[in-house]
Parts: structure tokens; sequence; C-alpha cells
């Protein structure tokens, strides 16, 4: 999928819109600085490498320069008459000069956002000078043939440098493949840019840079590293003029992905009371404001994003995406306008809100034959035609409904254990590339996000990739990194006792305890009256 911009509609393109009135140029991770410079002279003999070294100076810059760039200056610096364009990358300690043109080209300033997931990985291109957001583009990992879900891969490459080795490269491919893509429809490809920003969790950070992820699984838990920081991009193969920097995490599952989300969504700068929570493979959450983050993370499964459902894909052209239930039919809509090729996310999530409002399935999830013909055995199971020869299985119901479960049960328990209530919150915020597209009413209607009031639960869109690229044009951003993580508590959710207790109570439709959702509790109630007046 690729398009000129991205998340339009979203709360996290639209924090950036309003930063954008405070952006000013030069406060990014990367420069480009045009210097009109004097040339050598027998009265003044300083170096090529000095001469641009105290242009600099005199902007306050102190800087060193690459050997690659110090091969570029002559005869480009003669060629030019001293009227040259530096391009400058941040390393976390100080500036470094990566390349040299001629002329004035800072209006050509570009870097990258990524967010590294473990089913999509998702790249934006930045104009770094004016702060435009020019292409996104995603793709499935190439991660995906070695496991749909990140344990599959961490046992895959235990112990072993040279499958270790095999994850790393589909990292990179994955990236490179998109780099390609967005090159094709720009014309900008990654030598013209000067930085690249990664967010992911912990594991696939791991991957990417050939580190064991086993640590992240087994106890005690220490992962070999949790602040990569910068660090040279051609050192993997990904041919930016300066560096790449990896998101920091807190924990073993709990990754650089959720902290660039909270610092994008401004959790630690808040008055109020907000929660982050990031659904996809694994489901994270963090509840706070500016005195303090409590955060929780655990396993949620690929579901969610298609990776387990027979027919599931992700939400591109062919994917249904919207589902109605209307005079006996089942009327989707398809991305794209074509016939339907699958179902995505957002889709099953309608799918399942619509079959369960109208007695197809029951509370337990369980396909009833006996209300519609759509619903047949094929294979010897239970299954529903949705489209014209695509099927939705009862296992494909029940592996969904326990990703939903997991996730309603992280909020469960992290209300519980923060002793506060959802009236407390003013902003619940639903993040990932799924929660961008998901229908809250269906959500709710199946359990999957609390029953609150609809104003306050936002769909905060690709937050990470959006604090990605905020960082990219703000330095100072890194500084708030190391606030967040110093004020974040961390839960293990694996380690809670009843965790499994509350799971099992949540993987009824919308949950065993009708209490807690009462306006489907309504919607049911309506339902039927409506269904006797007929």
């Amino acid at each position: 999928m690729n398009r000129e911009r991205s998340g339009g509609d979203t709360v996290a393109a639209g924090i950036w819109n309003k930063e954008k009135e405070n952006f000013s140029r030069g406060k990014g991770i990367s420069r480009k600085i045009f210097l009109q410079l004097e040339k050598p002279t027998e009265e003044d003999s300083r170096s090529y490498q000095q001469r641009i070294l105290d242009g600099l100076k005199g902007k306050n810059i102190d800087s060193r320069m690459t050997i690659r760039t110090m091969g570029k200056l002559y005869p480009l610096c003669d060629q030019a008459e001293w009227e040259i364009t530096v391009s400058l990358a941040w390393d976390g300690v100080q500036w470094w000069i990566v390349d040299a043109e001629a002329g004035d080209t800072t209006a050509f300033h570009y870097g990258y956002a990524v967010d590294m997931g473990s089913t999509t990985v998702a790249v934006q291109l930045w104009n770094c000078e004016t702060g435009e957001c020019l292409w996104e583009a995603d793709s499935y990992s190439r991660q995906i043939s070695y496991g749909t879900d990140i344990l599959t891969r961490i046992f895959y490459c235990k112990d072993d440098p040279d499958k270790r080795k095999e994850l790393q490269k589909a990292s990179i491919d994955t990236i490179l493949d998109i780099l390609k893509e967005i090159e094709k429809n720009t014309g900008i490809g990654p030598e013209q840019c000067i930085q690249m920003v990664i967010a992911g969790n912990t594991t696939m950070i791991h991957f990417l840079l050939d580190m064991d992820a086993f640590c992240v699984f087994s106890t005690p838990y220490a992962v070999r590293a949790d602040c990569p920081g910068f660090f040279g991009g051609t050192e993997l193969g990904i041919p930016v003029k300066g560096f790449l920097y990896c998101y920091p995490g807190k924990s073993n599952y709990l990754g650089g992905d959720i902290i660039s989300g909270v610092a994008a969504m401004g959790l630690h700068k808040s008055e109020e009371i907000q929660v982050f929570f990031d659904i996809g493979t694994n489901g994270e959450i963090v509840i706070g404001n500016k005195e303090f983050l409590l955060c929780g993370a655990g396993a949620a499964g690929p579901a969610l994003e298609g990776g387990s459902v027979r027919t599931g894909m992700r939400a591109c052209e062919g994917a249904v995406d919207r589902v109605t239930i209307q005079d006996g039919k089942v009327c989707c809509h398809v991305i794209g306008g074509e016939t339907a090729k699958g179902i995505c996310g957002s889709g099953i999530i309608e799918l399942l809100s619509e079959l369960f409002l109208h007695g197809w399935i029951n509370f337990l999830g369980k396909l009833q034959p006996e209300k519609s013909s759509l619903i047949r055995t094929m294979d010897g199971l239970p299954a529903l035609e949705y489209a014209p020869g695509l099927y939705f299985w009862q296992e494909d119901i029940d592996e969904f409904i326990k990703t939903k479960a997991a996730a309603s049960t992280m909020v469960e328990y992290m209300f519980r254990e923060s002793g506060l209530s959802l009236d407390k919150v003013s902003r619940f915020y639903v993040a990932g590339a799924f929660g961008k597209h998901v229908n809250k009413e269906a959500a709710i209607t199946i359990g999957m996000y609390p029953d609150m009031d609809r104003e306050r639960l936002v769909s905060a869109g690709n937050a990470s990739l959006a604090g990605a690229g905020m960082l990219l044009m703000d330095k100072s951003m890194l500084n708030d990194l190391d606030e967040i993580l110093d004020k974040m508590v961390y839960i293990q959710f694996g380690a809670v006792e009843d965790f499994l207790h509350m799971m099992v109570a949540a993987q009824a439709i919308p949950h065993t305890d009708m209490e807690r959702y009462p306006t489907v509790r309504k919607k049911l109630a309506e339902i039927e009256e409506k269904n006797k007046g007929a």
C-alpha cells in the first residue's frame, strides 16, 4: 500500500499538524546548511575541511567530518566556487558532516520514519526542511515466512547465528523493498536521505540488529540491548547518508514502538489521566499523565491483522473492511471496489459484531446454522460464506475471540492495578495500524474496547510511526524519551496470577459480565423488541 500522505484524519497526524505551527527548520536530527566560503589564498591556506568546520562554527554548530565527505571536497568546492551545502547528521553526541553538494540544496532535505511491526512494516518519507510527509508505504514483513507469531521466530533462530542472520536479512530486505516503492513514486531514494528513525518492539529490534532474542521470552527477561541509539545505516546495508536511530524500549515486551507512541500522544505531559492502548500482534497499554505512567504488555496474536484467519489479509485492495447484515444477507465493502479476496482486521470485527447482534453466533461465538443458509459445513467444520467463495470458519472466530479476550483483559487488569475507573480518563487512545480503521461500536459490541463515552475513545492511528516522524523533525524529543522511561512502572502480564482466569471470563461476547456493557445490552434489547414487532 502507498499513498501521498497517511492518516490525515487520525489523532497522531493531527498532533503533528498542530506541532507544525511551532515547527522551525534546523531543529531535527538532521540538517542541511548552505555555506558561502572564502577561497583559499596564500595568506589564508586553511584546509578545505577546516574552512567548512569554521563556517559551521560561525553558525554555532560544532561538527566532525566523515572520510567519505572529505574525499568529495576536491574538486567539488572549487567547481562550486565555494558555495556548497553540507548535510549534518546527529549521532546522539555530536554533529557529523556526512555529505557536501554544490550550490544551495537545502530544499532537498529528506529522512525516513519507520514503524517495524512484527506483521507489517510501514515507512514514511519526510521533507525535513518543511516538515511535510511526502509519501507512505507499507508491506507485510518478510519475517512472516519464519512464523506468523513472533515466538516461533524466536525459537527458530535461538542459539543459531546463521538463522539469526536470516531474520536480520528479512528485516532489512523488507525495509529496502518499501524504500524502492517510495522511490518509484517520488523519485527520492535512500542515498538522498540523511537519517532514519525506527520504532519497533524489543524482539523486532533484536532481529534487526542481529541479536539473539530468546531473552525476550525467557527469565530473567534481561534483554541484550534496550537502547541501541544511533548507528551507521551502512552497517546494516541501508544506504542513508547518516545514521539510523532506534527508539529505546522499557522492557522485554514493551518496546520502542510504544515509547514512540506515548511520546507522540504526549501522555507524559498531560495534566489529565490518559490511556494509550496499542493493539497488534502484541498488546501494550500505558495509563497515566505527567505524574506517573503505569504500563504493561502481553501477546495478543496475529488475528487482528488477519494473520491467523484462513482468508485474512492486510487492509489493501481486495480486502473486506466493512460488513453489515441486511435482510439476511452479508453486505461487504471491499477496498478498491473490486472482487473480495479476503478480510482484514476491521472487517473481521464488524463481521463478528453483526453476527452476534443478529444471533448468527451465540455469546460464546459459536455459529448457529439454523439462523442462515450462509452458515454451512465445509471440510467437516462450520463456516460462514461472507462473500462469494470466501468463508469465515468457526476456528477463525475462536482464534479471534481469544485475541480480543487478551486485549480486553489487559485493559481490565491495568485499571484494577491503578485503582482508576474509566470515568477518570480524559482520552482512551487506541493505536496501531489496526486501531486506525476499526469501528468503535463494533469493537465495543464484541468486548474488545470498554463500554465508555465514545467521544473519549479515540483512534490514534499508527502512533508509533507518528512518533518516529516527530523525532526526525525535533531533536529535543530525545530528552522526552528519558523522562518517559524514568516515569514508567512496568507490569509483566505473564506474571499475573489470575490473568488467565480473567481472560476466560472475557472470551464471551462481549463479556460474561454483561453489566460492564450496558450499551450493548440495550442494543440487544432494541433488536429483540424490533424482531417481536416484525
